[in-house]
């Protein structure tokens, strides 16, 4: 008897409900319809599932359709280092696809549900469909284009500025998706995964959390984050607003 499919599937390509977010380019009808075809299913998870693994090759590639994870690097001794935080609709595991084995691996923060795509097939993209293989092309550049603004964080801005254009750089790509209301924000993930993120200790992170706080920029509680005004913020952090935020959806 053949093993079940770990995958379902339940949204089609034409009703994602990500495809109404503005910040998403149209596509035309043949590249939905190419999409469509690619799509083996969807993988649902609970939260703290490792959907990809450092150091091992995988067979999929998924674009996050609901929830939050984040990617991250390990030493042998489990020191880590968050490289990024994943949102709906940023698409993983290219970077496997070009090096063979993961060279990162990706946990689940949240219950998630991810759209899966057989990674041999990636290639079809580009014999068939050079727009969207333009497309995967596109943000693989954009993702070393945040990770290279993130080493400038950790590198040359001071604690309080690098947190504050982290925050800010999530809170901007939560409001993206839809993610924000009023201002606010759930973020699920805790100060530890900050930390991490930020590479400052648990104690650093919570005292530059509470300077920010007391400098009126951000208010964080319970997991929720409230921004009263995005501009002050920027200004602290040197972000530059004017930043391209739309990209492609695969």
């Amino acid at each position: 008897m053949p093993l079940e499919s770990p995958f379902s599937y339940e949204v089609p390509c034409p009703a994602c409900p990500l495809r109404t977010c503005q910040v998403f380019q149209a596509i035309s009808d043949d590249e939905l319809s190419f999409i469509s075809k690619l799509k083996t299913g969807e993988l649902r998870t609970g939260p703290a599932t490792t959907v990809l693994r450092e150091g091992t090759p995988s067979d999929q590639l998924f674009t996050l359709l609901e929830g939050w994870a984040f990617r991250y690097k390990s030493l042998d001794d489990g020191r880590r280092q968050i490289t990024s935080f994943v949102l709906p609709g940023d698409f993983i595991g290219i970077q496997g696809s070009m090096l063979g084995d993961m060279d990162h691996t990706v946990e689940t923060l949240t219950p998630a549900v991810l759209c899966s795509f057989p990674r041999k097939r990636i290639w079809e993209l580009y014999k068939n469909c050079p727009s969207l293989a333009f497309d995967v092309t596109w943000l693989a550049a954009r993702q070393e284009s945040i990770l290279n603004e993130h080493l400038l964080s950790l590198g040359r801005r001071n604690a309080v500025e690098c947190a504050a254009y982290y925050i800010l750089h999530l809170y901007l790509r939560a409001d993206d998706v839809g993610l924000v209301t009023e201002s606010r924000v759930r973020f699920p993930f805790t100060q530890e995964h900050l930390s991490d993120a930020l590479g400052l200790s648990l104690v650093h992170t919570n005292k530059t959390l509470k300077r920010l706080s007391a400098e009126g920029l951000v208010k964080w509680e319970h997991g929720w984050c409230f921004i009263p005004d995005i501009a002050p913020l920027a200004e602290r952090a040197k972000f530059d607003l004017q930043m391209l935020r739309t990209r492609p959806l695969l």
